[in-house]
């Protein structure tokens, strides 16, 4: 594939979530707060002077709206998925969005913006010939995991609570992208939608090519999973072991909340 998110440019998730009362002493509400890239971004880019841009068909043709929204994505992302198991009433909202303010604020807010990263060349291109993702890009993600891991364990030390989570996404994705039959996909190495060798050139747009069943494709465009994919990511965040989330996975802190209020 063209050089996906999961696997490279955002190779660990850390997930943010404020645990506690913040809705007064009769009703607990969580803050979700969302930083990264095109793979979590839920719209910010529709307001900035940028090429990133998935706020054009057919992005978002299985969104509740069938509209495009910003979310690189056939339909819902990784945080809105995140919000519904939080139990939120609606997904996190972009922080550029005017409609940001007020009570909707105090719940959270969605930093991302597509195309940044911690690398030079972040949002460039990088596919084999046989539509696989990059070797140099693994061996990347080896590296930074296991640092990722040691920078949480320090904190939380520090703190001396587990206050942050990560989640292993290069682990998640790569289930899915070496066995899809497994996990019900026709193939991790064709888009469902784009253009050129595997459909791996650039994003998707009116003019690409499109496939009719979205659930059976592991990428929805050369770069970001599908909404299906997504919740196999989700799934894992939520109830996944130390193999893919560190130290424990978000249930489990949501339970430990859950009993101190």
């Amino acid at each position: 594939m063209g050089m996906s998110p999961v696997v490279s440019a955002v190779i660990a998730l850390v997930v943010v979530v404020i645990c506690g009362n913040l809705a007064g002493e009769s009703e607990a509400a969580r803050a979700f707060f969302v930083f990264g890239d095109s793979l979590v971004d839920n719209g910010n880019n529709n307001f900035l002077a940028t090429t990133a841009r998935a706020d054009a068909p057919p992005y978002g043709i299985d969104y509740p709206t069938h509209r495009a929204t910003g979310r690189f994505s056939n339909g819902l992302n990784i945080p809105d998925l995140i919000s519904e198991a939080l139990g939120a009433s609606e997904a996190t909202l972009p922080y550029l969005s005017p409609a940001l303010n007020g009570e909707r604020l105090l719940v959270g807010a969605n930093f991302a913006s597509a195309g940044i990263g911690i690398l030079n060349d972040t949002g460039i291109q990088f596919r084999s010939r046989n539509g696989e993702c990059a070797v140099e890009l693994q061996r990347a993600a080896g590296l930074f995991n296991p640092q990722m891991i040691d920078m949480i364990s320090s904190l939380n030390a520090e703190i001396g609570s587990p206050v942050f989570i990560a989640a292993n996404a290069h682990e998640m994705n790569m289930d899915f992208v070496t066995n899809p039959q497994a996990y019900g996909f026709v193939t991790s190495k064709v888009a469902c939608c784009g253009q050129g060798p595997y459909n791996g050139i650039g994003l998707c747009t009116p003019a690409s090519n499109l496939c009719p069943n979205r659930d059976i494709y592991a990428f929805w465009d050369p770069f970001h999973p599908s909404e299906r994919a997504n919740r196999i990511i989700v799934q894992q965040i939520l109830t996944g072991d130390n193999k893919y989330m560190h130290p424990m996975n978000l249930s489990t802190v949501l339970a430990i909340d859950n009993s101190r209020t």
